[in-house]
């Protein structure tokens, strides 16, 4: 596996990953609907809009092929905070650290060394997979938002 930033090219290969992903796993915890009106909004177009202000990476097999995507920009315009984005992972290969290796490449990036805290804002599908990497909801947060989310958050170099 290797992991590497985002070009224009892999815009249509992550949209379909996305998708896919929110079509299979993240549908067991949401409705049908939902996952397509999300699905509609995971478009290449909206892909690079997302690349444009953040730093996206890709994760791809040996074959150069797509299994993994995920980004981070500033929280809110901050210098000291961050927040991460679009992390997923091929459904078939789940459980494997593709996700893992991801987040980890987002935290060592210039976003995330320069930030005294992240935030994600976690699907109700990736709580317990954000919980192991160090992240916990914020005070105050322990319940999804209106938007179906968890607001979790780290502070990178304080032991979690």
């Amino acid at each position: 596996m290797i992991i590497r930033r985002f070009t224009k090219e892999d815009a249509q290969a992550v949209s379909d990953l996305i998708i896919r992903t929110l079509r299979i796993t993240n549908v067991k915890d949401y409705s049908p609907e939902d996952m397509e009106e999300l699905a509609r909004r995971m478009q290449p177009a909206d892909i690079l809009q997302r690349a444009s202000w953040t730093h996206m990476y890709v994760a791809c097999n040996a074959d150069g092929g797509v299994i993994g995507c995920g980004a981070i920009g500033p929280y809110w315009g901050k210098e000291d905070e961050s927040s991460l984005f679009s992390i997923f992972v091929d459904p078939d290969l789940q459980g494997q650290g593709v996700g893992r290796a991801i987040v980890q490449a987002l935290e060592a990036d210039e976003f995330g060394k320069r930030a005294r805290r992240i935030e994600i804002p976690a699907s109700i599908t990736a709580v317990g997979f954000y919980r192991k990497l160090g992240y916990a909801p914020k005070p105050g947060h322990e319940q999804p938002d209106e938007e179906q989310l968890y607001r979790m958050e780290k502070f990178p170099g304080v032991p979690s």
